[in-house]
């Protein structure tokens, strides 16, 4: 039977543990994405190698909807739990490029209001896979949520989506919100979102 001093010293050990696990849960939370994108990758590989192009210049602008959860991987040190997020988002095409400028609104259930614009890359890895790497910013206002320490913010992610015969797109997305250093306090929130997307013709 273990001492009572053992015990304790174990369950210290422990603690520390889970107090580095959350510090690195953001970082985890990267490894995974580019992990999970891997995997998939690899898994398309021998038909990818040949069809892998950027941009959609035939598909149209697009209304996009999403429904998730905002601040997945909460710290105990910042304020806010993980919360229910819808958005919204007007897509307007490959207009420069490749390159596919967006507008749009995301809302949580502790109140949290972020207005952004941005840009993302379709990478089609057939007619019906596509990978969009994006990027945004804009105005952030916390509500009773996490503060993420500016009323600027930027984001950084990837949708992954299937793009149907009608240009219609049912997806899965995966964000970074930080302000980049603006401030001093600067958490970052990771979220996930199921997007579905409608063509406007």
């Amino acid at each position: 039977m273990r001492s009572p001093g053992r015990l304790a010293a174990g369950g210290r050990g422990l603690l520390r543990m889970l107090a580095i696990l959350r510090k690195t849960g953001r970082r985890a939370l990267r490894i995974c994405a580019i992990l999970a994108l891997g995997i998939i990758g690899g898994a398309l590989a021998p038909a990818a190698r040949a069809q892998v192009s950027f941009g959609s210049p035939a598909d149209p602008p697009r209304i996009a909807v999403g429904a998730g959860a905002f601040n997945i991987t909460p710290s105990t040190s910042h304020r806010g739990n993980t919360a229910a997020e819808l958005g919204a988002e007007y897509r307007f095409g490959d207009v420069l490029w490749f390159i596919s400028p967006f507008i749009g609104v995301n809302g949580t259930s502790d109140g949290a209001f972020y207005g952004y614009g941005g840009f993302g890359i379709d990478v089609n890895f057939s007619p019906n896979l596509v990978l969009t790497p994006n990027v945004a910013g804009g105005y952030f206002s916390h509500g009773s949520g996490i503060n993420l320490g500016s009323w600027w913010e930027f984001r950084s992610g990837a949708e992954f989506a299937w793009r149907f015969e009608d240009m219609s797109r049912l997806g899965v997305a995966v964000y970074h919100t930080s302000n980049a250093g603006l401030t001093q306090r600067n958490p970052g929130a990771q979220s996930v979102l199921l997007l579905y997307s409608v063509p406007l013709r």
